[in-house]
């Protein structure tokens, strides 16, 4: 008998079976009759159960309407998520299974597949109610609970992922990120159906849908994902749903931060694409349309309709005036100017000009009175003393009485103005620039603020002017004042942060990285001692993959120093 070399073997019978494979994807998107599916990509409102049994009710007969044989929504649908402490009450329970109930009786002729909460005997799950076309319903349970803001709050279902059979296909049901964790499809399996809740967050948009191609190639199956989207506190969910092909290539993708309601037929031709958002345009992009998406649900399911911004003629506060005016509209954003005996005059003309070009109502309102009857009524305690902080801060908490006062008296809410880079130092004022309504910044780097400044300047027409966008970061607390006199360069000091924050470096492999060790030890103290600083922030707004007070939360007391 012949003996063939290894490496040959091993190469004939990869051809082989990519030959197999490129046969087997030849064939229809189904093996068996056509279906359309409907993807209904709603944004949801956490316990507004009405509200969003009235959605899907629309988007049923919608489907209906355009011939759907099934309509799928996303996780947690009828409840809104994350719901919290609202899953833990038996009330709240029964109205989410009764409004499904309610969803069944307009079923009648299609199929459907709705996220709920669902309380079993083993407690409140989260359950995919599938709903055939005779209003008959069957809850699909999540075994696995992996998100911190679900833990504590429901229990993994001992039932997890179900196969359906509709119109002859053979569709497997999984809820949450049960997908992850499968073990090998079954060969006559038609397409998984995956509805989730998965956040927004800079970077994962991509990598999910590696994932996700992966999946689909290794498993040979077709993979439909439905995904929750909107704002919902200081959460942002992207949408993004989709369906890839066996070969792990996507076939339809819905809008990204919008709702969408589409047909798939699996009939039709269905031409694969590749996923269109990769470059570092577009994570710019889409960390704008997060931020105004989560800014005005924040605003507009809290009862919301005004912000207030201080423009200092800095560039974080421009950036969050611009994304104001892009959530909320010109006529809903109001900012106010509120020099001190520091601030120099190009700054405030630069702040008017800003203002102008977003066409929002503003004030011009100095502090210098008042800062120097405060200083002054504050003689016999600090008297004799030099200039340090306490002046400084004075400042920024007389801003933040003056903007409290107008949210007070006019509803304008107050948008803080903050950024990743100064929460993480502690390089703000606890009840001066920390404090806000909420904060759609706090969760980006100061140079990502500025990359976002560039992109609402290319995007809308040079909006905020080039003198805020070129000159030196500074607090403008004393005369003169530049951040770069006590820190380093914020290049330098997002560099070490997201090593530290986001890839979990020890202070040794950022040093060997090449980073001055005297730089690296003074930012990790910083950031350490400040933790008290940051359990006292306002709703921040989480767009990157390690947010504050949730991927990372240090103890409130701590004296760790390694």
């Amino acid at each position: 008998m012949v003996q063939f070399p290894y490496f040959f073997t091993t190469f004939a019978a990869e051809l082989l079976y990519l030959w197999y494979r490129s046969q087997y994807f030849k064939r229809d998107f189904f093996r068996k009759p056509n279906m359309k599916i409907a993807l209904a990509q709603l944004n949801f409102t956490v316990g507004d159960i009405k509200s969003n049994t009235n959605k899907i009710i629309d988007a049923i007969e919608r489907a209906k309407s355009l011939g759907a044989d099934l309509v799928v929504f996303a996780e947690f649908a009828v409840s809104g998520t994350p719901a919290y402490g609202l899953l833990t009450k038996t009330t709240f329970l029964t109205l989410c299974e009764e409004a499904v109930e309610n969803i069944a009786n307009h079923c009648r002729g299609i199929a459907a597949i709705v996220g709920s909460p669902y309380l079993t005997a083993e407690g409140p799950i989260s359950a995919a109610a599938y709903i055939d076309a005779n209003g008959n319903i069957e809850y699909i349970g999540k075994r696995y609970v992996t998100a911190r803001r679900e833990m504590g709050y429901i229990v993994g279902s001992s039932i997890g992922s179900q196969t359906l059979h509709i119109k002859d296909n053979n569709l497997k049901v999984v809820v949450g990120d049960d997908l992850s964790r499968m073990d090998e499809i079954d060969e006559d399996i038609d397409a998984i159906i995956s509805i989730n809740a998965r956040r927004y967050g800079k970077g994962i948009m991509t990598r999910r849908f590696d994932k996700m191609s992966r999946l689909a190639f290794t498993e040979g199956t077709n993979l439909i994902l439905m995904n929750q989207v909107g704002g919902s506190g200081d959460i942002v969910y992207d949408g993004t749903s989709g369906i890839l092909n066996r070969e792990g290539r996507l076939v339809m993708l819905l809008d990204s931060f919008k709702e969408d309601i589409r047909i798939f037929d699996t009939e039709a031709e269905n031409k694969p694409f590749d996923v269109p958002f990769t470059t570092y345009n577009d994570r710019t992009r889409m960390v704008y349309e997060a931020a105004c998406l989560g800014t005005r649900d924040y605003f507009h399911k809290n009862g919301y309709t005004k912000a207030c911004v201080g423009l200092s003629g800095g560039i974080d506060s421009a950036v969050v005036a611009c994304i104001a005016v892009g959530a909320l509209g010109r006529k809903n954003v109001r900012v106010l100017l509120m020099p001190s005996p520091f601030t120099p005059n190009d700054s405030v003309e630069d702040a008017k000009r800003l203002a102008e070009n977003l066409g929002v109502e503003y004030s011009v309102l100095p502090i210098i009175e008042a800062y120097n009857a405060m200083v002054g009524t504050l003689q016999p305690v600090i008297g004799g003393t030099e200039f340090d902080a306490t002046e400084e801060n004075i400042q920024t908490r007389i801003r933040t009485t003056m903007l409290m006062a107008l949210q007070n008296k006019t509803g304008y809410m107050l948008l803080n103005s903050s950024n990743k880079s100064e929460n993480a130092l502690g390089w703000c004022t606890l009840y001066g620039d920390t404090a806000g309504t909420f904060s759609p910044t706090g969760d980006l780097y100061k140079g990502e603020i500025y990359d976002l400044a560039r992109y609402i300047n290319a995007t809308y027409g040079d909006v905020i002017p080039d003198a805020i966008i070129d000159k030196e970061p500074s607090s403008e607390l004393r005369p003169n004042q530049k951040d770069s006199d006590f820190l380093p360069h914020y290049e330098v000091i997002d560099a070490i942060l997201f090593r530290m924050i986001e890839k979990k470096q020890h202070r040794e492999e950022i040093i060997n990285a090449g980073f001055d060790s005297a730089v690296v030890e003074k930012i990790h103290k910083m950031v350490m001692e400040n933790e008290k600083k940051r359990y006292q922030f306002p709703p921040v707004l989480r767009l990157s993959p390690c947010a504050f007070g949730h991927e990372w939360l240090m103890p409130l007391v701590n004296h760790y120093c390694d």
